[in-house]
């Protein structure tokens, strides 16, 4: 472990630098660690993502940290230990399961600092899921992304809430800031995403996948009175083929699908949220914390969340946006109306408070000094 406190080494674990929100707050917090003079490393099975690492200031070692086979587990466990030892770490940084049975075994072994994230709001659909998911709540301090997720963890896992940190996610104000997007950024998605002069946009960010509601947002297109409203899927199918047919053909089936666009991955996300008349979350599942949201409204955008999850904290009903029973289809279908009904001084005025609830809560920046606060606290430099 390092001696002098003025270079501490924080070493962050995750499967692999694909894409997600998980990798996402891994370069965000790579960035942080580098800008207070420390040293970031992380370890993964690598990735696209590496170079965004490197550019953060961070270096990268692969590690074939994706498997959870059991003995590759147990012999990830020593590659860290060695890693660790090496470069003398002094926090590890779990981020996800796999990943950090390898890393508590290794911080057991060389008595590096352990701390983890609790992503995701883990199934434990199996038998010993919830052993398995424990070891997210091992951590010397546990970061959890929403009240919602510190009060799972601490009936899941009897974990002392005084171990439990919130730290919300978080969203760059510089770049989600609707005065910064240029009409031909506007214009460039609109025209690959062939939309219809003057049609109003129902825009869903995630990645295609049943619990996300792609298809409660087609079914409450089907049930609107309006016959102009075109939806957009904006994510990547990762590979389900199958279900993104199944979208296209409920669609037809309804009778929609000249008003459905499946937008694939998008390069420039504050330009669709800005494109958009409203942006839905139709989550089926609860999720941990929901940053799709808050990018919305850091763009001053009308959105429509499912009533559950870490949403229900960053969408106020009827204030800085609106909150459906999740999986109602005409509810949904009854609030998108209702949202693009709005008169246009009203939904500014929406916009505006949704992106001031943002930036007094919800920056990267603020999610960044939390995060390097638990840090010190656990090196006892707080």
């Amino acid at each position: 472990m390092a001696d002098d406190r003025s270079n501490v080494t924080i070493l962050q674990v995750l499967p692999s630098l694909v894409t997600g929100g998980v990798e996402r707050g891994t370069i965000e917090i790579t960035q942080a660690i580098a800008d207070a003079g420390w040293t970031a490393l992380v370890a993964s099975a690598g990735g696209p993502l590496v170079s965004a690492v490197q550019r953060a200031g961070g270096r990268h070692i692969a590690l074939p940290l994706a498997s959870r086979n059991p003995l590759a587990i147990w012999r990830n466990a020593a590659r860290l230990a060695a890693l660790i030892r090496t470069e003398r770490v002094d926090i590890v940084h779990a981020r996800s399961r796999a990943p950090a049975w390898s890393a508590w075994l290794a911080c057991g072994r060389t008595g590096a600092h352990f701390v983890t994230t609790y992503h995701g709001v883990y199934g434990e659909d199996l038998p010993y899921k919830r052993s398995y998911n424990a070891v997210m709540a091992k951590g010397e301090r546990v970061i959890a992304a929403s009240r919602f997720v510190a009060a799972t963890i601490a009936a899941r896992h009897r974990v002392d809430p005084a171990r439990i940190r919130i730290i919300p996610r978080g969203v760059d104000p510089a770049a989600f800031d609707p005065a910064k997007v240029r009409g031909d950024r506007l214009a460039r998605l609109a025209q690959a995403w062939r939309l219809p002069d003057g049609a109003p946009v129902a825009l869903l960010p995630g990645r295609l996948t049943g619990w996300k509601g792609q298809a409660v947002l087609i079914d409450a297109l089907s049930r609107m009175g309006r016959q102009d409203v075109c939806v957009v899927l904006v994510g990547s199918d990762q590979g389900r083929r199958r279900y993104a047919a199944r979208l296209i053909r409920q669609a037809e089936r309804l009778g929609v699908a000249d008003r459905l666009r499946l937008a694939g991955e998008c390069d420039d996300m504050p330009a669709a949220l800005l494109l958009a008349d409203v942006v839905v979350h139709a989550s089926t599942q609860p999720e941990a914390f929901g940053r799709v949201v808050i990018e919305a409204q850091a763009m001053g955008r009308p959105v429509i969340a499912a009533d559950l999850g870490g949403p229900v904290e960053t969408v106020e009903h009827a204030v800085t946006g609106w909150r459906v029973p999740p999986g109602d289809a005409a509810a949904l279908a009854t609030a998108i109306e209702a949202a693009l009904a709005l008169p246009v001084e009203q939904r500014k005025a929406l916009g505006c408070r949704a992106r001031a609830a943002v930036l007094a809560g919800c920056t990267t920046a603020a999610m960044q000094a939390a995060t390097l606060a638990v840090y010190r606290e656990v090196m006892g430099l707080a």
